[in-house]
């Protein structure tokens, strides 16, 4: 039985952590599917067709990563890809208790996801998308921080 992961967020945009998260999931998993999600809470820099496509060029040949988005629940959708755990990344003990709460919520709606927690690498813990798309915004260099594609496009977005 093939062991599917999902790694949902908004990765708006993608980030070398998320990219990190992702890569040291294929460790554990079968299969990893980045699933994008609107979140009508944000107001987000990149269309969801956008962020996609960024994330399919930062996973270019990598064939056990899929790239999708989602709307609903994210335990239904779990459902639906087959997958057995939902990955989220921890950076901070400010990340956790949120984390937890929508752990915990996932696990009454279905208690066959498990969720798996992950701290990204060290180089990593800091970094935000929020933090990222403030950066470009000024004009600050995001090389090193994110993938070459995603570089390209808050220079585009941004003009700087």
């Amino acid at each position: 039985m093939k062991r599917i992961a999902i790694c949902p967020g908004t990765f708006d945009p993608i980030t070398n952590g998320h990219i990190d998260i992702v890569m040291r999931s294929l460790g554990i998993f079968d299969e990893v599917v980045v699933a994008v999600a609107p979140n009508p809470k944000k107001t987000p820099l990149f269309r969801v067709e956008e962020r996609m496509e960024l994330i399919r060029e930062s996973f270019k040949g990598l064939d056990r990563v899929t790239i999708e988005s989602f709307d609903g629940l994210l335990v239904d959708y779990v459902r639906e890809k087959g997958g057995v755990a939902i990955v989220r990344g921890l950076r901070a003990v400010s990340d956790f208790e949120y984390e937890l709460q929508m752990a915990l919520m996932n696990r009454r709606l279905d208690s066959g996801i498990e969720t798996v927690f992950m701290m990204p690498s060290e180089e990593y813990s800091f970094l935000t998308s929020t933090m990222i798309k403030e950066i470009a915004s000024f004009g600050g260099s995001v090389r090193g921080l994110v993938p070459d594609a995603v570089e390209r496009a808050l220079k585009e977005v941004f003009g700087k």
